[in-house]
């Protein structure tokens, strides 16, 4: 695998995350579920919604967290993002990509 920056880990398959809930965890907890797009950190397998979303939670799990990277967790969707490099790509190697109902 040649990873688009140094936050992918070289063995994808000893990092995969369990499948998580259907949306994004902090709003839910609110009470509500009026977030646009959903996204998967990569570190501990948070779902949090994206910033077009009101409460823009994944940004927030990564900054508060240092967790680098995401996934989308959209349906036929499978691009990464690092939010350290600033950049969006695909990792081939990767196991099939979650995604919620």
């Amino acid at each position: 695998m040649t990873a688009p920056c140094p936050h992918v880990p070289q063995d994808l398959q000893s990092q995969r995350k369990p499948w998580p809930a259907d949306g994004c965890a902090e709003c839910i907890a609110a009470g509500h579920r009026d977030w646009v797009h959903l996204r998967f950190c990569q570190s501990c397998g948070q779902v949090g919604c994206c910033n077009d979303s009101p409460g823009k939670h994944a940004t927030s799990h990564a900054h508060q967290s240092e967790h680098p990277l995401v996934r989308s967790y959209e349906p036929d969707e499978n691009w990464w993002y690092c939010y350290v490099d600033e950049i969006v790509f695909q990792v081939d190697d990767a196991p099939a990509a979650p995604s919620h109902n």
